[in-house]
């Protein structure tokens, strides 16, 4: 699939439009390069755990396991990003609280009771003629009698109330993705938030596919629209003081 003419959008993508339209220039326009985020990096290194653990069989899926698995784990995520070696000053720190997201996680979940069909899963679909819709699943689980669930792991605290709904777009693409392949509406959508050790679910209803699809057909509108105008207004909010670019934004250097 040649993609490298057409809109690509993600559901990170359609949040950074949504949310900042500059944000979005800089990162998928422009493409300015960015320091690591020792957050991202620390969600990184939870996922891949969590990935590499339902390689074992479900007896040996067990908290000491995957505590075990963070050294190397780490190791080999520096040796594909030497700067985090100088980004991170106490290792020992660093995998004592990846230890503890990981020992939330199994307050949540019991992996040993089931099989993760899929994990990081990349679902895709040329949603417009000049649209490409992509996403990569954590984990996508089939039930021997069909059902399909979709799991998000967070290594953040839930959301707070009433903002749970926007912390489901992101699934819902998930789904309307995976819909759109397999001809199956997933039956359960799940983020696990393993700063806080909470849940958020949803049962997702053809109307919600639709919605979310209607949405992202309206942000590539948008997005059209400013690539033809050269227009990117910020849009400032709390958000920016964890936004990298805020010291070259036009809303911050007036």
């Amino acid at each position: 699939m040649n993609t490298d003419s057409r809109l690509r959008l993600s559901p990170s993508s359609v949040n950074d439009y949504n949310n900042c339209p500059q944000l979005y220039k800089y990162r998928s326009i422009d493409k300015l390069p960015q320091p690591p985020s020792l957050d991202a990096e620390r969600g990184t290194l939870v996922h891949t755990v969590l990935h590499d653990l339902f390689e074992k069989l479900p007896q040996d899926r067990t908290p000491a396991n995957a505590i075990d698995l963070l050294p190397q784990s780490w190791k080999l995520q520096v040796e594909a990003k030497p700067e985090l070696s100088y980004l991170v000053t106490n290792e020992k720190e660093w995998l004592d609280r990846a230890a503890a997201l990981l020992t939330t996680y199994f307050t949540l979940e019991n992996p040993g009771s089931f099989e993760a069909t899929h994990r990081e899963m990349h679902l895709e679909s040329d949603f417009e003629e000049n649209v490409y819709l992509h996403g990569y699943v954590d984990r996508l689980d089939v039930a021997p009698t069909g059902e399909v669930r979709i799991i998000d792991y967070k290594t953040g605290k839930s959301p707070r109330y009433g903002w749970e709904e926007k912390a489901l777009f992101q699934l819902r693409v998930y789904a309307l993705l995976y819909w759109k392949n397999n001809g199956v509406l997933p039956r359960l959508l799940q983020l696990i938030y393993l700063g806080d050790g909470k849940l958020v679910k949803s049962n997702p209803k053809m109307s919600d596919l639709e919605s979310a699809e209607d949405f992202l057909h309206q942000t590539a509108r948008d997005i059209f629209i400013s690539i033809d105008k050269d227009y990117w207004p910020p849009k400032p909010s709390k958000l920016c003081d964890w936004c990298y670019f805020k010291t070259i934004c036009p809303a911050h250097n007036n």
